[in-house]
């Protein structure tokens, strides 16, 4: 599980570094790994982190912004942002991983990199994204179990 850590701390420096620079998501990527060294697993998760979290990135922020109460999303903090962005595509996109995992995950490098309130931020927008995800999720189980 360290692996994953790691993983994901680099996810959010390149996320981040797409956010400031406006540069490309694959030029990010290289530019990270052309002076930065992980085992084969990592690259390969922060990549599967970075690309799907910047290419969904509409649909996530619509979520974000749905589960945002007085925080508009550019508001937000660049971190805290792109924690957010990593966490929402973990929780849409790689049903292998636990959600109680990645809240987990995201809350403490929320903790470790964001400001001193990030982890609250983080752990109060994620647990309305999932439950709100948790709710549709049910609700579509039970109609299409009504249809059969």
């Amino acid at each position: 599980m360290h692996q994953r850590r790691k993983a994901r701390e680099v996810a959010l420096q390149v996320l981040y570094a797409i956010d400031v620079l406006h540069i490309d998501a694959k030029e990010a990527i290289t530019l990270f790994w052309n002076n930065f060294q992980a085992t084969e697993d990592s690259r390969k998760f922060s990549t599967l982190l970075i690309e799907g979290a910047w290419d969904n990135r509409d649909q996530i922020d619509d979520l974000i912004r749905s589960c945002s109460e007085n925080w508009s999303l550019e508001r937000m903090s660049r971190v805290d942002r792109n924690i957010l962005r990593m966490a929402v595509y973990e929780l849409l996109y790689c049903p292998t991983i636990p959600p109680k995992v990645t809240l987990n995950e995201a809350i403490d490098i929320g903790k470790m990199y964001g400001s001193e309130n990030s982890g609250s931020f983080i752990n109060g927008i994620l647990d309305a994204v999932y439950l709100k995800l948790y709710t549709e999720s049910t609700k579509q189980d039970v109609n299409g179990s009504n249809n059969s």
